[in-house]
């Protein structure tokens, strides 16, 4: 059977090893981002220019970098890479009080909102610490829950150094909404959407369906990693950055943070679900 100190390597290793593919995911995919892998190649052109050898080298890295940015700051740009993705998943439509709800959604007893970051403020209300993703994912998921009263609203997300737990400030601004602290179900380990498949697998079990909140960019990989793992989530997106109408403004072709948003989040979540292929999760 061998000793403690032969069992405890098989337990360690497999945490070890999740945590370093974490932080080299989160080191990369930080790189990989719009601004600062744009950043990074100006920066770059700027230190070869101002050499002897490479000085042609440097004005193609900075050009490169500043003409990219520019590129990726567009708002039409952002759009056309954000769109395809918050197409996949239709929006739950307004559901008016008396009426009969759709058989998928009343089906759910458990809503379950992943985690979308916030930060942590002194004296300001929970609503106003989450980010706006955040905020779009639980007001959706208390919309869910006004008409599920039976069912439980499991939110998601860890602490970020020593403050609050992401779950704790999403029931926090779930009960200050009006939702009975009761139903709602707390957890605070996991730390991406592979982490929160794992967990809900356990909480609720492969086949049982539940409706599954989060940013309407986000929901297609969401989505994979949740079936993946058994489970058979109803997706309910919220928080949509990009239009379906065809009537396009003077301003849509302006450069600007709204354009880079839309387009890093576009990148961002295309790299996830390229890193979860890398790894066979999906």
């Amino acid at each position: 059977m061998g000793d403690g100190s032969a069992k405890s390597k098989p337990v360690g290793a497999p945490i070890e090893r999740h945590d370093m593919l974490f932080w080299l995911k989160k080191t990369i995919g930080y790189w990989l981002m719009p601004f600062p892998f744009c950043l990074a190649l100006m920066v770059a052109g700027l230190l070869l220019l101002r050499s002897t050898r490479y000085p042609r080298a440097g004005r193609r890295l900075l050009v490169t970098g500043v003409l990219l940015l520019l590129v990726l700051s567009n708002r039409q740009v952002g759009q056309a890479l954000l769109r395809p993705l918050e197409r996949q998943y239709a929006a739950i439509p307004e559901l008016a009080p008396g009426a009969p709800l759709p058989e998928p959604l009343a089906a759910c007893r458990t809503i379950v909102i992943l985690g979308g970051g916030h930060a942590d403020r002194a004296g300001f209300s929970a609503t106003n610490q989450l980010s706006s993703s955040a905020l779009a994912r639980l007001t959706e998921g208390v919309r869910l829950a006004r008409r599920l009263p039976e069912a439980t609203l499991i939110v998601s997300g860890p602490a970020a150094g020593n403050g609050a737990t992401h779950a704790s400030v999403l029931a926090q601004a779930a009960v200050s909404l009006g939702l009975d602290p009761r139903r709602i179900v707390q957890i605070d380990t996991a730390r991406d959407t592979d982490d929160e498949a794992q967990e809900l697998r356990r909480r609720i079990g492969p086949g049982v369906p539940f409706a599954l909140v989060t940013s309407a960019w986000h929901m297609p990989r969401a989505v994979a990693l949740m079936r993946r793992a058994g489970l058979a989530p109803l997706p309910c997106p919220a928080g949509f950055l990009s239009r379906d109408g065809t009537e396009t403004h003077a301003g849509d072709w302006l450069c600007d943070l709204s354009g880079l948003e839309q387009s890093t989040w576009a990148i961002y979540e295309r790299l996830g679900a390229a890193w979860a292929r890398l790894q066979g999760k999906l």
